[in-house]
């Protein structure tokens, strides 16, 4: 998992400016919105929910803005739908990648995608071609990465796992068992700092020799579309400092 958890390392240390910040709390606000829509406002018995919330914790959105999400979701005030897309292409040097969306308008955001691949030097792919590479899995940061933790994730099932740069503890999960693995590490203590479904590479290949800062480029142009949910790739993050 050293390619997924090094890229949203590298995403929140460049999340410094106020634009980056409302850009931020925009993408989190859309998908607290899409979940309310789609399963209610109690995230008691909305997972979707949960972990929009967790996750935009995670990136220290303000409280007020998270209950605002959700009372003008529960009151209809903004009745424009809003689907989840997603589309797949490859960066320079051939590394895949995927790319999630939530949108009112379809055509404005392939335009705007293939807009950033075309620039940075990659190419927007078809359906299929590149999310055979990819496996859906429950994420789970917790703030603990002590052997304890280490031995409860193991029983409580967990794909893998692995102590981050930051010293703590991102497992990965069957996405069915995202929430009650989360239930069962804070009913022992252990905080968990975010909770997400996310797109898991199954091989990771190195930066391609010289394409590190154009790879990162495409990567931040398209996170940085307002539609963009996130973007997921089979680059393998661990070699970028090496080779840029």
């Amino acid at each position: 998992m050293a390619g997924h958890s090094k890229w949203k390392q590298i995403k929140r240390a460049k999340a410094k400016n106020d634009a980056q910040r409302g850009a931020i709390i925009s993408k989190h606000v859309r998908a607290i919105q899409v979940a309310v829509r789609e399963g209610g406002p109690a995230p008691d018995a909305n997972v979707n929910l949960r972990n929009a919330l967790l996750a935009a914790r995670a990136d220290n959105v303000p409280g007020e803005n998270l209950q605002r999400a959700i009372d003008r979701a529960t009151g209809g005030a903004d009745d424009r739908p809003i689907e989840a897309v997603a589309y797949e292409g490859y960066g320079p040097g051939g590394v895949a990648m995927l790319v999630q969306a939530l949108t009112d308008n379809r055509q404005r955001t392939v335009s705007e995608v293939r807009h950033a691949f075309d620039r940075h030097g990659g190419s927007l792919g078809t359906a299929g071609s590149v999310a055979w590479q990819f496996d859906r899995r429950g994420i789970i940061l917790a703030a603990d990465a002590s052997e304890a933790t280490q031995e409860l994730a193991i029983e409580l099932g967990a794909l893998d796992f692995q102590v981050t740069d930051e010293g703590k503890l991102e497992i990965q999960t069957d996405p069915v068992e995202l929430d009650r693995a989360v239930k069962a590490l804070e009913s022992r203590g252990i905080a968990v700092d975010s909770a997400e479904i996310g797109m898991i590479p199954q091989n990771v290949v190195a930066v391609p020799e010289g394409r590190a800062g154009q790879l990162l480029r495409l990567l931040e142009a398209l996170e940085e579309l307002d539609d963009v949910q996130d973007v997921y790739s089979n680059l393998d993050f661990a070699t970028v400092q090496i080779a840029s």
